[in-house]
């Protein structure tokens, strides 16, 4: 495992198994919950088994890059669409296309299919790729993915105890971010969403079967896998460092493994 800063960005590599040049690029973006780093996700989801290269690049705001953690929540409490997630999701996407340049050439990495993995923010980071055009992407699999911010506001705004006043410029963020709607600009990339039987339903288990079903209406391969007893987070907290996998953890990681390997004719 590689772990260094290119393009402005701190990020994981794990190399295939096979060594090639030219194997598969799985670009995996982490949690803004446990696991929180790109160096904590890589180890709750190392991809074992996967002959690609892996690449964990770490969300603005998070990691290295955090204000703080009394700053974040400051953000998340004041103001959590334009200044937390609205801000890392356009962030994120916009730094990805110098990264991955850099990446490639430092390591070497040819232009085999490249796949997107995101947990939460990071799912709505790797949706924002494909949607965007930013990766012709050949396969992705969202993990408790953030698909439709509002009904995240809502869960924050009861956690915080706050009345959160959406406005034209928020709204705007909201429609950008809402993949559930957007789900035609996907395009043809097959989609895997995995999701806990304990996470929000309005928030995020039902965004993902409504998800599933347009893109199945259109012909398009997608699946949902729902991993019991499981709920948001994918690692325990704090969720900075690399720590033991989760029991949880280590099924989500064997179904990803499982579609990629399909997706990109890997099994």
């Amino acid at each position: 495992m590689y772990s260094s800063v290119a393009a402005g960005v701190p990020y994981v590599l794990r190399p295939p198994e096979s060594g090639r040049a030219g194997a598969p690029l799985v670009i995996a973006w982490h949690l803004m919950d446990a696991p929180r780093t790109e160096r904590a996700f890589a180890a709750a989801l190392p991809l074992e088994g996967l002959d690609a290269w892996r690449l964990y690049p770490g969300l603005p705001l998070s990691g290295d890059r955090s204000p703080g953690f009394d700053e974040v929540m400051r953000l998340g409490y004041s103001e959590p669409v334009l200044e937390l997630h609205g801000r890392v999701n356009a962030e994120a996407v916009a730094e990805l296309p110098a990264l991955l340049d850099a990446v490639r050439a430092e390591h070497g990495i040819g232009g085999g299919p490249v796949a997107v993995v995101g947990g939460s923010a990071g799912a709505g980071v790797a949706g924002a790729a494909v949607v965007g055009k930013v990766v012709d992407a050949a396969a992705a699999v969202l993990i408790s993915p953030l698909l439709q911010l509002r009904p995240v506001v809502g869960i924050l705004a009861r956690q915080f105890g706050m009345d959160y006043r959406w406005t034209p410029d928020s709204d705007a963020v909201a429609d950008r971010m809402d993949l559930v709607a957007r789900s035609d600009e996907l395009g043809p990339t097959p989609v895997r969403s995995i999701v806990g039987s304990e996470d929000s339903g309005d928030a995020f288990l039902y965004p993902a079967g409504r998800l599933r079903d347009l893109l199945v209406e259109r012909g398009v391969r997608a699946d949902l896998r729902v991993v019991n007893g499981m709920g948001h987070a994918l690692a325990e907290e704090p969720g900075v460092d690399p720590a033991p996998q989760t029991v949880h953890a280590r099924e989500v990681d064997a179904l990803t493994v499982e579609f990629l390997a399909q997706e990109l004719e890997l099994a």
